[in-house]
């Protein structure tokens, strides 16, 4: 009996260790990185960079299963622009008609899931811009050292109204798209 005692034990302790065990998640901080943006509006479109501020993937085993990025949004700049024009337009992308940097220095993307199709992920998280949080899915191509991810986001989402033709119909040539473009490109 004592004998059956000890193996029920023995069998029990051997499935509740078993239990609590996890696979290792493997932290990749990013060591450089570079996000470009572009908007665009009925007679053109602009471009340029921000800056990310920190941010890691998560990894377990070779697949993708978190992750966080913070943005200063301070760092906005135009690359498709010089001298007044250039300094106005990173201005106006500054204040409170789009970004309003001075009350939301940051925005951040928490990833939440992803489901892997070779070296590409279709990525889900929850992207945070000027204090509002909306769900994001996205495609990102993951290497042995980097990722590479383009994001469409809708700025109506963010409370970004400012020169949108869903709103006004008197813009004519100055409306500006609703979406505008991220090519993000990652370095572990």
């Amino acid at each position: 009996m004592k004998t059956i005692m000890k193996s029920i034990l023995a069998i029990t302790l051997l499935f509740t260790a078993s239990s609590f065990t996890t696979s290792a998640i493997d932290k990749k901080v990013v060591k450089e990185s570079s996000i470009t943006w572009k908007g665009k509006k009925i007679m053109g479109s602009h471009t340029g960079t921000i800056t990310l501020k920190e941010g890691f993937i998560e990894m377990e085993g070779d697949e993708l299963v978190g992750g966080i990025f913070i943005v200063d949004m301070t760092t906005i700049t135009d690359t498709d622009m010089e001298g007044e024009g250039k300094a106005k337009l990173e201005r106006h992308l500054k204040s409170s008609d789009f970004f309003a940097v001075d009350y939301y220095p940051t925005a951040d993307l928490i990833i939440t899931s992803a489901v892997k199709n070779g070296n590409l992920y279709v990525t889900t998280g929850e992207l945070t811009i000027k204090g509002i949080t909306k769900p994001i899915t996205f495609d990102l191509e993951m290497g042995a050292t980097g990722a590479r991810a383009s994001l469409k986001i809708d700025r109506i989402k963010y409370d970004i109204h400012y020169g949108s033709g869903s709103f006004t119909d008197k813009l004519a040539d100055n409306t500006i798209s609703n979406y505008f473009e991220l090519d993000v490109m990652l370095t572990f």
